[in-house]
């Protein structure tokens, strides 16, 4: 069923906050939490050092009224920075491809910064700043 989610991003410290989270709000892991030494090699991408093979690529967690928060660590080594206002996307988790695309193209309209919805190893996904500054996620998860 497609809903929204909050995705936060943290520099090195996701899992601390999520573990708290989960304390505060009483509720599990929606999904296992993967780690960025889960996602398979590529040859177009540089190895991640061993510092960095333990942080988090993916979390979620349901807190209130069906809303989820996910979150990931950013990674020095690839050139991400946290700062305040980059530290928050709303996840759009729409049931198709299709969907995704159709939403895509409109909030995608005079972006900034955009990678449109294309096949990874968990699903679709896209992201992109829309022109008023949003940061927008775009996944349909492959089915189980």
């Amino acid at each position: 069923m497609a809903h929204v989610s909050i995705y936060l991003n943290f520099a090195g410290n996701a899992e601390e906050a999520f573990n708290t989270y989960k304390k505060v709000f009483g509720t599990e892991f929606s999904t296992p939490l993967m780690r960025m030494s889960d996602i398979p090699p590529s040859p177009n991408a540089p190895s991640l050092p061993e510092s960095e093979k333990n942080k988090v690529m993916h979390v979620a967690l349901p807190i209130l009224g069906g809303i989820e928060i996910m979150a990931t660590d950013t990674l020095e080594s690839m050139g991400h920075k946290l700062i305040e206002g980059n530290n928050v996307t709303i996840s759009l988790n729409p049931d198709t491809k299709e969907d995704a695309d159709k939403l895509y193209a409109g909030l995608s309209e005079g972006a900034t910064e955009a990678v449109a919805p294309h096949d990874e190893f968990w699903g679709y996904w896209g992201t992109c700043k829309d022109r008023f500054g949003i940061r927008w996620m775009f996944n349909v998860m492959k089915k189980q």
